[in-house]
């Protein structure tokens, strides 16, 4: 019965976004400049990083780069078919694109809080063992470091695609959200109780048990910092307190969203466009305001293309 009730359901309507013309007018112009950002931002950290062999040897700016990709990635997932919607007036999505929707956002969605885990362990190392730091932070534990993110985030995303694909849809296709995520397409089927909490152990634990992990570690580095002399600490908390913001940004959103699948409240919308939208945009803010290395990056990025645009190579 639910292969046949998956196959009958071939589009959702998606309810977050308004009917009205002139309200619909205005997101389009917000999440237009804000897609631009999310674009223009992370984009420029990546190439800056890649553009500096300094940089791109430093483990924290090579995770910075990913990170970056990542929040790209997660405002390339939503945005555009959201300006679509705001645009064509009908706010409706396929199955197929619904289910790739899904897999795309828990695929980068979860490899960036694998990621921020990794870039813990890494201030971790560089704080509190700082004379062995080159030695344990080396080029290939890095690698694996990164890779074990991207491959931990296909697992986490090829199950929540198992679980949709195994969810008896009968009849009702409005989601309540302006884009699909499993905890929304669950309210559409029936006798999904087994089926949400795999949803809340393969989400609601993952972000749950992340979050708590990287406070842990954040504590144990923050009193291993009371240790130090007020220089070293203002030099680590430069770096720290960008981690931490963007930790709590974040995770905060993704824990309770995921922590509760059985019930949906008028936030998760707000808290949807936070974890989305906002992130991405704010992300690459919180790690260049204070961040001298990145500063110089973009001003050296800046002026190889001003010599470029001189000689006509660019």
């Amino acid at each position: 019965m639910g292969r046949a009730n998956n196959s009958a359901v071939t589009e959702f309507v998606l309810l977050g976004l308004p009917s009205s013309r002139a309200p619909r007018l205005l997101l389009s112009c917000l999440f237009s400049a804000a897609f631009a950002a999310i674009v223009l931002g992370n984009l420029l950290i990546v190439v800056s990083v890649r553009a500096d062999r300094r940089l791109l040897q430093a483990p924290m700016y090579l995770f910075l780069a990913h990170l970056a990709f990542l929040d790209l990635g997660l405002g390339c997932v939503t945005v555009p078919k959201v300006l679509e919607d705001l645009l064509r007036g009908r706010n409706t999505i396929s199955f197929p694109a619904c289910l790739a929707q899904v897999c795309a956002l828990h695929l980068l969605g979860a490899s960036e809080m694998l990621l921020l885990t990794a870039m813990a362990f890494d201030r971790y190392v560089a704080i509190c063992r700082p004379l062995r730091y080159l030695a344990v932070m080396d080029g290939r534990l890095r690698r694996r470091l990164v890779t074990a993110c991207w491959a931990g985030g296909f697992v986490h995303s090829a199950t929540q695609a198992a679980l949709v694909l195994r969810l008896p849809f009968c009849g009702p296709n409005r989601l309540d959200n302006f884009y699909c995520d499993v905890p929304q397409l669950t309210k559409l089927a029936l006798d999904t109780y087994v089926t949400e909490l795999l949803i809340m152990a393969n989400s609601g634990l993952l972000s749950l048990t992340s979050f708590l992990f990287l406070l842990t570690s954040y504590a144990v580095i923050l009193s291993t910092l009371w240790l130090k002399s007020s220089a070293a600490m203002a030099k680590a908390l430069s770096t720290l307190t960008a981690h931490i913001t963007v930790v709590i940004l974040f995770f905060g959103p993704c824990v309770f969203i995921y922590m509760w699948p059985f019930t949906t409240y008028p936030v998760d919308k707000v808290l949807a466009v936070f974890y989305t939208v906002a992130n991405p945009i704010l992300n690459p803010i919180i790690y260049t305001l204070r961040n001298k290395d990145m500063k110089a990056a973009l001003r050296h990025l800046r002026t190889r293309c001003q010599w470029n645009n001189g000689n006509k190579l660019c």
